[in-house]
């Protein structure tokens, strides 16, 4: 899926990032979302490789990155500590400032990076996502019925751990299934790709203490930083057939967070690089390229 594409791996402070990297040109930043892995972007990456040094790595918990200990306050998967991995990979590669994307839970690392390390971001870009502190305040039953997995895969005690693991296979097709216009998007070498990763007990572990913390520390430091703009340009698109399209003002939600917020929504669901690549593609390209 990524010939040509260089593997690598880098240790960073708190964990050890599994990631591909391939093209020329102005260093781009990918980050994946829940339940996937850095293979989600295997349909635009080299299009985007043409023009731009590309940065594709597995978030830490998830795929083969590593599966750091979370804490007693979840701080080892706060989207802080996340986005601090990111930023010492790219510093590793020699790239001091870059553009980063950022779908799903990699949208969220992308928000805290922007708002921590604002002289490191050229411009971001969001992927289906309104902040997390917006969801938590607002939350109706439409949004917790879709999105139903923010509260159960916080439960404590190793209860979502254990139910999954379970059947991890039945619940990732499950969840693929539920946020996708149409489940065509997913290639067959994708998908078994998301389930070896996914099958991992300690994967499935991990991606809970990802959402252990955004209702808890990563609420913390959102409230702390409610003044806080991005700066940079932010490009923000969705799908136009998802839960977010239809249970909020997507773009307007992120007027509110960041002082140059422009986008569109995109005709696919929740799962933009995959279902309708072409369009995704463009979108980013455009952006990015300005």
């Amino acid at each position: 899926m990524f010939e040509g594409f260089e593997r690598a791996r880098i240790k960073t402070d708190g964990a050890e990032i599994n990631l591909q990297k391939g093209g020329n040109g102005p260093p781009l930043l990918l980050l994946h979302g829940y339940p996937q892995t850095h293979v989600m972007w295997h349909k635009i990456a080299h299009r985007l490789a043409e023009d731009f040094s590309v940065v594709i790595p597995d978030l830490r918990g998830y795929g083969d990155s590593s599966k750091p200990p979370g804490g007693d306050a979840h701080e080892g998967y706060s989207k802080r500590a996340m986005a601090g991995d990111q930023v010492q990979v790219m510093e590793s590669l020699g790239y001091e400032k870059f553009f980063v994307a950022g779908h799903d839970r990699g949208g969220r690392v992308t928000h805290r990076m922007a708002l921590d390390h604002p002289e490191k971001i050229l411009k971001a870009s969001v992927l289906d996502i309104v902040p997390t502190h917006k969801i938590f305040t607002t939350v109706n039953q439409k949004v917790a019925s879709g999105y139903y997995h923010w509260f159960f895969l916080i439960q404590p005690g190793g209860l979502p751990e254990r139910l999954i693991g379970n059947d991890p296979e039945f619940y990732l097709r499950q969840k693929l299934g539920h946020w996708s216009a149409s489940t065509s998007g997913f290639t067959d070498e994708a998908m078994a790709e998301y389930i070896r990763c996914y099958s991992m007990p300690e994967t499935i572990h991990a991606s809970c203490e990802d959402y252990r913390a955004a209702a808890s520390i990563d609420m913390v430091h959102d409230e702390a930083d409610m003044d806080k703009l991005v700066e940079c340009p932010l490009l923000v698109l969705w799908g136009k057939n998802g839960l977010m399209d239809s249970s909020y003002d997507v773009l307007e939600t992120w007027h509110e967070r960041a002082r140059d917020a422009h986008g569109q929504a995109i005709n696919c669901g929740h799962f933009l690089a995959e279902e309708n690549p072409d369009e995704t593609f463009r979108a980013l390209f455009d952006f990015f390229k300005q």
